[in-house]
């Protein structure tokens, strides 16, 4: 339903909120980022005003982050704490800094993407406007020397990133935050839970938000982009740590959501969750899969009617129709056809992901390492 409704035309650009521009803080959380910071900064600076503060929580960093940040003009904090590590403690961190003296709007950064022009402006006057959270179009770029994964991997990050939210939008429906170009009302953003070490931090602050009255909104005409990791072991660790925490959350938070929806009498935290009980893509495709040979082995064999393998039929051409229209509307331009054609091995490589979350499921922040060579281009 939701890759259904964002192929819908696109309705007027009511996101385009003419109110006098909030005062603004941008806090970017960084670990270790020497290497990329300055050109995220080169980005983000152009689109402040006076009125705004740029701050970096340099967290247990051992490189030159602090220093280069401090280069472009960007206030710094330094902190050290060896037992709390994690994004959302450093974003803590940061609140409790500013606020003494608090702007109107505060927008989180991470510290190896690139915010793309008129972002910053956007997502602050809506969020002003609304009330309300609010969620940039966040997009993976392929690295320098892509493999087929890669492209499959970015069209993933589409489907999730851009076009569920946006048939959410279409439906007046809130979404997901998504970890990077996020803008929050001074009013909400200070009474939230930060300070824990949730590997998917983001996800979690959003349903915490959400059945606090606070959903979010999506802005699909502000973007941010990041890169794909270029090496193998840095790709798999990113992937592990945004799936299982995906998966945890899902098991853990579905119920709950339920719950508050019943008792708020709220139809939008309702649809949240259900937006929620969808697993990964690839997942979901494996699942499928696995039913639908079932299904079939058990009608053949005579011990059950052919109803569920019709009902599983119908299904997967549902979900890739779906992915399918996603990608003529939204990644064409920069997917190719082929792209389509490695999904089985994408998912192939996704087994022994999913086997892990079974075995040994990852509940710690780790940093995926960057390479040097493969940092964010504007």
């Amino acid at each position: 339903m939701e890759c259904c409704a964002a192929l819908l035309p696109a309705r007027s650009k009511s996101n385009s909120v003419e109110i006098p521009r909030p005062s603004i803080a941008v806090l970017i959380p960084a670990h270790n980022e020497a290497a990329g910071i300055g050109t995220t900064l080169k980005t983000i600076l152009p689109q402040l005003t006076e009125r705004d503060r740029l701050i970096v929580i340099a967290d247990n960093c051992n490189d030159e982050t602090a220093v280069i940040a401090r280069t472009f003009g960007a206030t710094v904090l330094d902190r050290k704490d060896a037992e709390r590590r994690g994004k959302g403690y450093a974003l803590d961190y940061g609140l409790r800094f500013i606020e003494q003296d608090p702007p109107e709007v505060v927008i989180l950064v991470d510290a190896d993407c690139i915010v793309h022009t008129g972002t910053i402006d956007k997502i602050a006057r809506l969020a002003a406007a609304k009330g309300q959270p609010v969620q940039a179009t966040y997009l993976m770029e392929q690295p320098a020397n892509p493999k087929p994964k890669d492209a499959v991997s970015a069209l993933a990050f589409t489907v999730k990133n851009l076009v569920r939210p946006s048939g959410l939008s279409r439906l007046e429906l809130p979404c997901l935050l998504t970890g990077t170009g996020m803008a929050f009302p001074w009013s909400i953003i200070r009474e939230a839970p930060l300070a824990s070490g949730n590997i998917v931090e983001d996800m979690q602050l959003a349903l915490d938000l959400a059945i606090a009255g606070h959903p979010a909104v999506f802005c699909g005409e502000a973007k941010v982009t990041g890169l794909l990791p270029q090496q193998e072991q840095a790709a798999t660790s990113q992937r592990t740590r945004w799936e299982h925490g995906h998966l945890q959350t899902l098991l853990t938070q579905v119920p709950r959501l339920l719950k508050a929806s019943v008792k708020q009498m709220r139809f939008d935290l309702l649809a949240i969750a259900l937006d929620l009980f969808v697993p990964p893509l690839s997942l979901l495709v494996m699942l499928w899969a696995a039913a639908t040979v079932a299904t079939l082995l058990t009608g053949s064999l005579g011990l059950s009617s052919w109803l569920p393998a019709i009902i599983l039929a119908s299904q997967g051409l549902l979900i890739f129709t779906s992915i399918f229209g996603a990608w003529a509307k939204f990644g064409r331009a920069d997917l190719p056809i082929q792209t389509l054609l490695a999904v089985p091995f994408y998912i192939l490589w996704k087994i022994p992901l999913y086997f892990a979350f079974l075995i040994r499921p990852q509940t710690k922040w780790v940093r995926t390492e960057r390479d040097s060579a493969n940092a964010p281009k504007p």
